[in-house]
């Protein structure tokens, strides 16, 4: 039940990002609203993640200065996100801001602030 209620508050925090990104960037992004309609939040966001070519949406949020409006940074700056993913996906969204020189919130590597370093 836990993990409807934070999934549930996920939806809604990928349908927010929609409208700011709509609202402040004037970005409409239909496939990725009718993604959410269908899928729903988390669902959507691997897809995006787990898709080898860089979605049309992150470019565009990049375009405007507003890579905070990411599928990518939304999970990777918020912990409360990261049990809804596996490692890789949760690689792949640091690697994607990072190919930007974008630190976001966690500004420690994956392995670091995931406690992976125990060597």
């Amino acid at each position: 039940m836990a993990d409807n209620t934070l999934e549930a508050s996920f939806d809604a925090e990928m349908y927010a990002i929609y409208a700011n990104a709509k609202r402040e960037c004037g970005y409409n992004a239909t496939y990725f609203y009718r993604m959410l309609g269908e899928y729903g939040g988390v669902a959507t966001a691997k897809r995006l993640l787990n898709d080898a070519k860089l979605h049309d949406g992150f470019t565009r949020l990049w375009e405007c200065g507003r890579l905070d409006l990411t599928v990518e940074s939304v999970i990777w700056d918020n912990p409360r996100w990261h049990s809804l993913f596996n490692e890789g996906e949760l690689q792949t969204a640091q690697n994607r801001l990072d190919k930007l020189g974008c630190v976001g919130k966690l500004s420690q590597p994956y392995e670091r602030a995931h406690n992976l370093d125990k060597a």
